[in-house]
């Protein structure tokens, strides 16, 4: 009988161990891509509402959206915003925004009212530390459908992401590269132009300085500068200025 048993334990396991090899040796699951995915930025300390309430439901000839980049036009690059862009820009840039953040905020009525007749976005730096290039593209890409759809009058300029980290080894600098080289064929010549300065931000060893970026992401007033002499020749294809 304890021979029979030991036989019988046998052929279980036999016919057992080869299904959790399989299991064992199966590729995991793929992880859900969470730039596509729209959520709530969980740290903003208020400002989208404030964003929201200055903005949202008002008439705006040109939009800006992003991160804290596109948020600091107002304060570091408050010469060229004073200049060109205060009196008909909403500018929706928002602290630390990763593109699942732009892409709830347009869910929940950003742009309600707004219908401009331009749009410059840049997103996607805050992505670098948790989701792949291609993941970040394809985010960057849905956000780029979404602002035609809920735009309909509007151009789109589509900024390459800025250089960040010191040295061109840095692993976000190949990161944000990696995805430009595929945001870059979103240009259409009809609703959309991407616009890529960042090699004007480097020094001739591709390094960044301090007196272009401080933290060697956010750029100095310099950087907003070169940003809107970049960004001027097409603006006034479509806004003209008063």
């Amino acid at each position: 009988m304890k021979r029979h048993c030991f036989s019988g334990i046998c052929i279980a396991l036999a016919s057992v161990l080869p299904l959790l090899g399989d299991e064992t040796n199966s590729a995991p699951a793929p992880m859900a891509n969470s730039a596509i995915i729209p959520a709530p930025h969980r740290n903003d300390h208020g400002d989208t509402q404030r964003k929201f309430d200055r903005f949202s439901g008002k008439h705006f000839a040109i939009v800006f959206d992003g991160d804290s980049i596109m948020n600091r036009w107002e304060t570091t690059g408050k010469i060229p915003w004073q200049e060109h862009y205060a009196a008909t820009t909403a500018d929706f840039g928002i602290e630390g925004d990763h593109v699942e953040n732009v892409l709830w905020r347009l869910d929940n009525g950003q742009l309600d009212g707004v219908d401009p007749k331009l749009v410059m976005l840049m997103i996607g730096t805050n992505n670098s530390g948790q989701n792949s290039a291609n993941q970040i593209a394809e985010g960057i890409k849905l956000l780029v459908a979404e602002y035609e759809k809920r735009c309909p009058h509007a151009h789109i300029i589509l900024m390459g992401i800025f250089p960040r980290g010191e040295t061109s080894t840095d692993g976000g600098r190949r990161k944000v590269a990696a995805v430009n080289s595929q945001i870059k064929l979103l240009d259409d010549g009809l609703r959309i132009t991407y616009i890529d300065i960042g090699a004007k931000m480097l020094e001739s060893d591709g390094t960044i300085s301090h007196e272009m970026m401080p933290d060697f992401v956010h750029p100095t007033a310099k950087g907003y500068q070169i940003w809107s002499d970049a960004i001027q020749p097409v603006i006034n294809q479509y806004i003209s200025e008063k």
